[in-house]
């Protein structure tokens, strides 16, 4: 990094957006019947650029979203956060790198949209990215392995939570406070929504029909139809919210290590590992 570079606050940028679209997705859960609109990321942008100055903040939104992008390569590629070359370590490494792909897709949308009036779809980007999948050699077996990884992705992120691992990474005094149990409430409410999209694009994939993979708005309207579905969707949804604060926390707490071209090197695995 150059000297004098503060690579922490980009990526602190980075959660503090992703916080701010989690919470405006939460709003669209729970206020969805007022409000309108799909209770995804990108549906939430777009409601967020209809308002006065939208167009600003949906431009900072997706330049902070970049930040994110630079932290999550930082954590897969450059092992910023020490998980090793192990199978364990380069398998979180690999769902990191995932997250960076998903995120610039997301920051392309918010900056475009921000730059360009139209700016591009408000279709659900996972059906988009069904459809890409399945028009690739071997696509329906791309999709089911991508769905297991949603699922895989979505159970560790719940355990993250559970298991309060991510207090590991904060600088975080009241450990067992509000403010934890906000964190380990939105991990668990993220992780049942991962699992749940990657059943419908796994299923998806069995199909071969790119329309069966649902968004983050599908999978909150199945839990809508389980019995007390009303309840479990506020409840998913208000987890949705706790998950935009535990974003906002990691803004102000999270450790972050810049990553250097040594850092690179070290975190290759090679033969001997």
């Amino acid at each position: 990094m150059p000297k004098g570079f503060r690579f922490d606050l980009l990526a602190k940028s980075g959660y503090v957006a992703r916080g701010v679209v989690f919470l405006l997705v939460a709003g669209l859960a729970l206020f969805s019947g007022v409000a309108g609109g799909r209770p995804e990321t990108k549906s939430a942008l777009s409601t967020l650029l209809a308002q006065p100055f939208g167009r600003i903040w949906v431009g900072l939104i997706g330049i902070g979203l970049l930040g994110f992008v630079a932290w999550r390569l930082a954590q897969s590629l450059a092992d910023s956060d020490g998980h090793g070359t192990g199978a364990k370590a380069v398998a979180i490494r690999t769902v990191l790198f995932g997250s960076a792909v998903v995120y610039l897709g997301l920051a392309g949308y918010a900056l475009a949209h921000a730059l360009f009036s139209g700016g591009g779809s408000q279709g659900s980007g996972e059906k988009g990215l069904a459809q890409w999948i399945m028009s690739q050699p071997f696509g329906a077996y791309i999709a089911v392995a991508v769905g297991l990884g949603f699922i895989i992705g979505g159970v560790g992120t719940a355990a993250k939570g559970i298991t309060k691992k991510f207090e590991r990474y904060l600088r975080l005094a009241d450990a067992s406070g509000v403010v934890a149990t906000v964190c380990v409430y939105g991990l668990v409410a993220r992780g049942v929504v991962f699992v749940i999209t990657g059943i419908f694009f796994a299923y998806a994939g069995f199909r071969v029909d790119p329309q069966q993979a649902g968004s983050m708005a599908d999978a909150l309207e199945w839990v809508r139809q389980l019995p007390f579905g009303s309840i479990l969707y506020i409840a998913v949804a208000a987890g949705l919210a706790a998950f935009g604060i535990y974003n906002l926390v990691e803004a102000r707490y999270r450790i972050v290590r810049s990553p250097s071209l040594a850092d690179v090197k070290h975190s290759i695995p090679t033969a001997g590992h």
